[in-house]
């Protein structure tokens, strides 16, 4: 699973008019299973999605394709972890750590 932490470097005015188009990024990687949450981050600088994936370098290329990435807007901290443990709905997501010495 992945915590992708974008941050704007832009006007907040032009993320405004981009926001739909970002919308609809969005909206194309919830339907591919690809994202699971996002929301805007309080204060407004950016915000935050959870992804899952088996690949970093997928998720990587992903956040290349962000509106706000293409216009110059964003930038994004990606952070790999292990769901070792979730409420029950998000289950489907637990991972096992990998076994030393293996």
């Amino acid at each position: 699973m992945f915590v992708l932490e974008l941050t704007y470097t832009g006007p907040l005015e032009r993320v405004d008019e981009l926001l739909p188009d970002h919308v609809a990024w969005l909206d194309a990687h919830y339907a591919s299973g690809a994202f699971i949450a996002s929301g805007r981050k309080n204060p407004r600088d950016g915000g935050i999605i959870l992804a899952v994936g088996e690949d970093r370098s997928r998720i990587e290329a992903i956040t290349a394709t962000d509106p706000f990435v293409t216009e110059g807007l964003c930038e994004y901290r990606v952070t790999e972890f292990l769901a070792t443990r979730t409420a029950p709905d998000l289950s489907a997501y637990r991972r096992q750590p990998p076994v030393q010495g293996r």
